[in-house]
C-alpha cells in the first residue's frame, strides 16, 4: 500500500483517499465547536473525534517521516511543515493549560492545506504558480508602489474636504485598497472633482490590477497541462 518514488518521497496509496475524508470532516467538526449551546455529549464527542484525528495524522507524520530517504527532504518540505503544523497546536494546547495557548488552535486549519499534496488539480495549480512566480511577483511589487501612489495622490485630493476619512496616507490607504481591488464599498469615496477624476483613473487601473495576474496564472496552467499531456 505503501509506495516509494524515484525522488526518495513515499505515497500511501488508498489510505490517501481516507486521509482526505478525515481532513473535510476535521474542518467540519471546527466549525460546529463554534455552534452555541452544544450539549455536553456533543462536546465530548468533538474532542474524542479531534484527538483520534490528531492521533491518525501523527502517525502519517511519523510514517512519512521515517521512510522517505532522506528523511530531511520531507520535514523541510512545504507539506512536510504543514503536516507538522497540522498536530503541532494539539499537543501544545494539552502541554501547557494556558488560555493564551487556545489562540493555537486557529492553526489547525492549516489541516485544509494537507489537501492540496492528495488533489491532482492543486498540484497543477502549485506548478503553474512556480512558473509564473517571478511574473507574479513583480507585478505584486508594482501594485504595492501603485497602491501607495493612489493613496498619496487621494490624500491631496480630499484631504481639506474629507479630513475625517483622508486624515493621512495611512488611512487614505483604505480607500485605495477598495478602489484598486474595484470592491468600492461606498464606505469612504472622493467628493472633489480632482478627486473623482483621479478615482476614474484608479478605478481603470485596477481592472488591470485584478485581470493581469489571472492571465498569467492562467496561461501557466494550461502550459502545466500541455506538459502533462506530452
Amino acid at each position: 500500500m505503501i509506495q516509494r518514488h524515484a525522488d526518495g518521497s513515499i505515497s500511501l496509496g488508498k489510505l490517501e483517499f481516507f486521509i482526505q475524508v478525515l481532513i473535510v470532516l476535521n474542518l467540519i467538526a471546527f466549525a460546529v465547536e463554534t455552534l452555541p449551546n452544544l450539549s455536553e455529549s456533543t462536546c465530548a464527542a468533538l474532542r474524542t473525534f479531534e484527538v483520534a484525528s490528531v492521533l491518525i495524522f501523527t502517525v502519517e507524520y511519523l510514517t512519512r517521516l521515517s521512510l522517505t530517504r532522506p528523511w530531511h527532504r520531507y520535514a523541510f518540505s512545504f507539506f512536510g511543515i504543514i503536516d507538522l503544523l497540522a498536530v503541532l497546536p494539539f499537543y501544545i494546547v494539552v502541554g501547557f493549560d494556558l488560555r493564551s495557548a487556545r489562540a493555537f488552535r486557529l492553526l489547525r486549519l492549516i489541516r485544509v492545506f494537507k489537501l492540496t499534496k492528495y488533489s491532482a488539480a492543486m498540484q497543477r495549480m502549485s506548478r503553474a504558480f512556480v512558473i509564473a512566480r517571478e511574473e507574479i511577483v513583480l507585478f505584486g511589487a508594482i501594485s504595492i508602489i501603485v497602491l501607495y501612489l493612489s493613496a498619496v495622490g487621494i490624500y491631496f485630493f480630499e484631504n481639506e474636504a474629507q479630513p475625517e476619512h483622508f486624515s493621512s496616507i495611512f488611512e487614505s490607504l483604505w480607500w485605495a485598497i477598495c478602489t484598486l481591488t474595484t470592491v468600492g464599498y461606498g464606505d469612504v469615496y472622493a467628493i472633489t472633482t480632482g478627486g473623482r477624476i483621479f478615482t476614474f483613473f484608479i478605478l481603470i487601473i485596477g481592472v488591470g490590477i485584478v485581470a493581469i495576474p489571472t492571465g498569467l496564472f492562467a496561461s501557466a496552467l494550461l502550459r502545466v497541462r500541455e506538459d502533462e499531456k506530452e
